[in-house]
């Protein structure tokens, strides 16, 4: 018997929406939290009994240490943060080349998000372009693709490029994050900080003549400041990576407009002023 148009139509909209959540394996018929790890399990009730047997004494020496775990995030073994920044740093600096630092990203297993993304999205456009765009992290379509801003927000941002006489072939495009954290999450304060050693060197092999930052997460993770997108928008500032100083745009990212469609005349007015210091005007 075949389903019904109705409701094959709803099973997959079921499927779409899971995936979008970052849903993308079943192990069980009940769901888990998997954040919590295997030590917060409870432990099974254990009744008392009448007497127990007497514990032989312990030599002199080192106090006993209680057994430890070393932390795992999808199976795989997690460095501490601090570690595993210290790792990027090094391993960062020893790039030579955008492929070689890709290269070390997709070997790189000192950031937890590697084990839950299906791709890495490392960029897209023209090294040698003039201007480079910086966004948050991948979603969904760009974890499936490998490169960023492949979905709705990167058709938007298609057509404000297209708008000032951009295409990707006239930019270079990135994020703060190359992986997709699950469920389409902000990255933690953690994961940016692992993975911006990565960032800083890819920047300065890129050695743009302008950045844009796309919404309040890459603005603040350039320029250190605290302060929302509304208010670093609309203006340049300066931002210290790697020894050197870049020129910084702040602006909108396109997936607030999207949700937000009449704060585009703000960012209309940010675009034009990147036109205009592309342009040695501004």
């Amino acid at each position: 018997m075949m389903m019904d148009t109705d409701k094959q139509r709803d099973l997959i909209a079921y499927l779409d929406f899971h995936e979008e959540a970052g849903v993308d394996i079943a192990l069980d018929e009940r769901p888990h939290d998997r954040f919590s790890g295997p030590d917060a399990a409870v432990a099974p009730e254990v009744k008392p009994v009448a007497r127990l047997a007497a514990r032989p004494p312990i030599e002199r020496g080192e106090p006993e240490k209680p057994a430890t775990r070393t932390p795992t995030y999808g199976g795989s073994a997690a460095a501490p943060p601090d570690a595993a920044a210290g790792s990027a740093r090094a391993q960062a600096s020893e790039a030579k080349s955008l492929e070689e630092l890709e290269a070390l990203l997709r070997a790189f297993d000192g950031c937890p998000l590697r084990f839950t993304a299906k791709n890495l999205a490392f960029s897209d456009g023209d090294p040698a372009a003039p201007v480079m765009f910086i966004g948050e992290a991948p979603g969904a379509d760009e974890d499936r693709v490998g490169k960023p801003f492949m979905g709705r927000s990167g058709q938007l941002l298609d057509r404000m490029m297209a708008t000032i006489g951009l295409d990707r072939t006239g930019a270079y495009i990135a994020n703060i994050v190359p992986w997709r954290p699950p469920g389409n999450r902000t990255p933690t304060p953690q994961e940016a900080a692992i993975c911006r050693p990565f960032l800083e060197r890819q920047i300065a092999l890129v050695d743009p003549k302008l950045i844009v930052c796309l919404g309040s997460p890459a603005t603040q993770a350039l320029t250190g400041t605290k302060d929302g997108i509304l208010k670093m928008r609309g203006r340049f500032h300066k931002a210290q990576v790697a020894g050197r100083e870049f020129r910084v745009l702040a602006t909108l990212h396109p997936a607030y407009l999207l949700r937000q469609p009449l704060q585009k005349r703000l960012a209309w007015r940010d675009f034009r002023l990147l036109r205009a210091a592309l342009d040695g005007a501004a």
